[in-house]
């Protein structure tokens, strides 16, 4: 575990360890853990351009005049918009490329429990916010991430160290999210992970990491439609208490996550400019069993979810889901798009 006061002090090296005028994009960033890291980040760094993403304009409208507060030299843009529909995440895309040469980070935390409801893309709304909105995102903004100077980095919010079975007949997991919600959960984790590798082939400078953020008090559940995600909103208000990271906690274990070494891309040197980490925390072990190998599946302490979940994703390669799932994805994007990438 990355004790809390390791990452604390890392945190407050941002000022001074990385440049200023870091931009990053937020993609859910009006509640929950996108909020509590876009305010985190806000805190730390020096001159940042940020742009958050959400459905909520009067959410948008207090946590931009929250971050002009807490960094008057900041520059902080909201983009209101239904990231479940592939096509809006284009528009989103074009509206940030032409203002922005680089990127350095891309925080990724979107999701829904509006299980059993289709888009009128006609995908299913969980899997479309989990897995091909995000993955859009980063194929549209992966040429900008790339170009960056310093840091370069994903990262993307759900259920690392949980992947399991991928069904290759049922890709969105459709009618698991129901009957089956540990399944589905197994199923879109090993796709997120497996398409963070694909993509980390040809982005060798860039660092991507799959995490899970532990049990986090956020406004999930406000959607919840079945019984299934009302009964579990049912049982995390008694339990609650007892399981939640704290929201300071967890926006600062984040944050860590979104700009320390510990996590460094395949390509990294020592000229690169991620944040340096305290004595005694090492290079985290990448999804293909080695250190820092760019791709990283993370619990939420911070530590990489080992050698069960290697195991599972080396079973997953051996029986050709990288190739298939990435032909899906391809597929669906043109579908929806006319195109595979912007």
């Amino acid at each position: 575990m990355v004790a809390l006061s390791d990452v604390q002090v890392s945190n407050a090296r941002i000022s001074s360890a990385l440049p200023p005028g870091l931009v990053a994009v937020f993609v859910g960033g009006t509640s929950g853990i996108g909020e509590l890291t876009l305010k985190k980040f806000a805190k730390y760094a020096v001159k940042p351009r940020i742009y958050f993403i959400g459905r909520s304009q009067d959410a948008g409208d207090r946590i931009l005049s929250e971050c002009e507060v807490v960094n008057p030299k900041g520059e902080f843009t909201f983009i209101k918009a239904d990231v479940s529909l592939l096509r809006v995440v284009d528009n989103v895309c074009r509206d940030i490329k032409p203002k922005e040469d680089t990127i350095n980070l891309l925080f990724l935390s979107a999701v829904t429990t509006a299980f059993g409801e289709k888009t009128s893309e006609d995908l299913y709304f969980p899997a479309v916010l989990a897995y091909y909105s995000r993955t859009r995102f980063i194929v549209n903004l992966l040429p900008l991430l790339r170009r960056a100077t310093s840091l370069r980095r994903v990262v993307t919010v759900l259920a690392a160290g949980r992947e399991g079975p991928i069904n290759a007949n049922n890709f969105q997991a459709a009618h698991y999210y129901s009957f089956a919600i540990l399944s589905a959960r197994a199923h879109i984790a090993s796709m997120i992970t497996l398409s963070l590798e694909t993509l980390a082939k040809n982005s060798p400078e860039v660092s991507f990491i799959h995490e899970f953020p532990g049990f986090v008090k956020t406004g999930l559940g406000r959607s919840a439609s079945t019984l299934t995600a009302l009964f579990g909103k049912a049982i995390f208000t008694i339990i609650g208490p007892w399981l939640f990271v704290p929201n300071d906690e967890s926006g600062e274990r984040h944050l860590y996550l979104a700009t320390s070494a510990k996590y460094p891309s395949k390509a990294c040197t020592d000229e690169d400019s991620d944040l340096p980490f305290a004595d005694g925390v090492s290079v985290a072990r990448g999804t293909e069993g080695k250190n820092g190998s760019g791709v990283y599946s993370v619990n939420w302490d911070g530590e990489s979810s080992g050698p069960q979940v290697e195991e599972i994703l080396v079973k997953l390669r051996e029986d050709g889901l990288v190739g298939k799932l990435w032909e899906h994805t391809e597929y669906e994007f043109e579908r929806i798009t006319g195109a595979v990438t912007m």
